[in-house]
Order: structure tokens, then sequence, then C-alpha cells
């Protein structure tokens, strides 16, 4: 039935600072910033890769009334409600000392793991993300 996901979606507070972190920390390039008016489109994807995009969606109007919005961003700043982002690299070690230099902030160092080397930490919104060096 099916033959691709093309998106994915993680809430975001601020769609500059998302652009910052995603982009000019972690290195993905945007696949679309688009206004449309009543909201921002705004998808990031792993260089070279546009078919699979992630979008980095600020909460409210027109999916959720502003009640809801405030409750959604409540819940992404305590990291509960935010999304998971799973990526892969050839060196997990030397990307988490990139970005340790870069100012990024870790919830856990490179480890061992029977899948490969991986490790933890947050974007400035809350949501987890992990980077993976998967096993030969």
């Amino acid at each position: 039935m099916f033959n691709a996901i093309t998106h994915s979606q993680i809430y975001v507070l601020d769609q500059d600072e998302a652009l910052d972190f995603y982009v000019g920390k972690l290195g993905l390039e945007v696949a679309a910033d688009i206004d449309l008016g009543f909201m921002r489109w705004l998808a990031v994807s792993v260089p070279g890769h546009p078919e699979r995009q992630i979008l980095l969606e600020k909460p409210g109007a027109p999916a959720m009334s502003e009640e809801t919005a405030e409750q959604v961003r409540e819940l992404v700043t305590k990291g509960v409600v935010g999304g998971w982002l799973i990526l892969t690299t050839p060196d997990c070690r030397k990307t988490y000392e990139t970005l340790l230099a870069q100012g990024v902030e870790f919830t856990e160092e490179p480890t061992e793991r029977p899948y490969g080397i991986d490790c933890g930490l947050r974007d400035p919104f809350g949501n987890r993300l992990r980077f993976t060096q998967p096993a030969d």
C-alpha cells in the first residue's frame, strides 16, 4: 500500500531558534521554508536526502486552540510530549566532540550498545534526540 515515509513532525517553540540548532549546529539542511499565511511550514532534512523531512512545527493554529497550544508548549518544555529523532553518523564520538564544542548539551555521552555506539541530547525545546554509529 505505502512505499515511503516522507515527513515526520516535532514541536518547536521558536522556529528561528530551531533553524539555528538543526541547521547551524546539527548540520541538517532546510528542505522547505514556506509562509502559508496561517502557519510557517519549516522542514529540515539530512543533507542529500530531501525525500525524508522533519517538520519543525510551532504549536498553535490552525491545528489547535491557543489554550491547547499553551499546554503543548509546557509539555514540550518538560520533555514529555516532544518527539524522538534518531540520526546515524559514521563516527559517534567525533560527532559528539564536534557538537560539544559548539555548545550542544548532551543527556548521555557516547556509549557502546549491542547495535553500535550512540548518545543522547535534547534540542533547545526539550525534544529528545539520539545519534548512532551502527555496528559493523
